[in-house]
């Protein structure tokens, strides 16, 4: 067996890793997406939800695919443990929009204010982020990564002030009612753990790419 062949066998599909990543970057993002027609004002919540739930569901399937393909892979392209942190705050974004679409429910939260739908397209931009930055982990772009990274955290710390902006308003707005802070403050925390989730994939980019650059 030439030297080549044998390490074709040790790293069989090394490729897969990427794709995993790739394919989570996607579902959460469609996932995040499907939430856009609460914002639009779809009042088939229950099918929002079903929908939302079908691709976290759809992201925990690709995570086991993952832990599957780590244990029959002696060498990986980028260290296990940062294929496993990406993978799992991968998942967390699909997580963080399914608990959403759950919260419109429990809440009984008739239709989006303009914070939600401020927050939401925060967190579509978060996403299409993602979206742009994943795939440069399998060219090996560190210093775009890096670049884009720094982004991202500029995208979170907006999100987080249109979270605290409306905390204060209703808060300050005596024609609020509990009830309705509390119904608004469960959609908007979630939004928000969402972006931060987004921002979390990041930092994790950020360490692959600080120790490969």
């Amino acid at each position: 067996m030439s030297f080549q062949r044998f390490i074709n066998v040790l790293i069989p599909r090394e490729h897969q890793f990427y794709d995993f990543l790739e394919h989570q970057a996607r579902v959460a993002s469609d996932a995040v997406r499907v939430l856009g027609r609460f914002i639009e004002g779809d009042p088939d919540h229950a099918g929002i939800r079903r929908d939302v739930t079908a691709f976290e569901k759809e992201g925990d399937g690709i995570v086991d695919e993952m832990h599957v393909a780590l244990s029959k892979t002696f060498v990986t392209p980028i260290d296990r443990e940062d294929l496993q942190a990406l993978s799992k705050r991968l998942d967390d974004v699909a997580d963080y929009a399914n608990t959403t679409a759950r919260s419109i429910g429990i809440f009984a939260v008739q239709g989006a204010s303009p914070a939600m739908a401020r927050l939401y397209d925060t967190l579509r931009q978060a996403c299409d982020q993602l979206s742009e930055m994943v795939p440069l982990l399998r060219k090996g772009n560190y210093a775009k990564i890096i670049d884009q990274c720094r982004q991202m955290h500029q995208i979170e710390k907006s999100g987080d002030k249109i979270f605290r902006d409306e905390l204060s308003r209703m808060f300050h707005d005596e024609d609020v009612s509990a009830k309705e802070i509390l119904r608004s403050r469960e959609i908007l925390d979630n939004l928000e753990t969402a972006i931060d989730a987004c921002d979390r994939v990041a930092e994790a980019m950020m360490h692959v790419a600080v120790k490969h650059s």
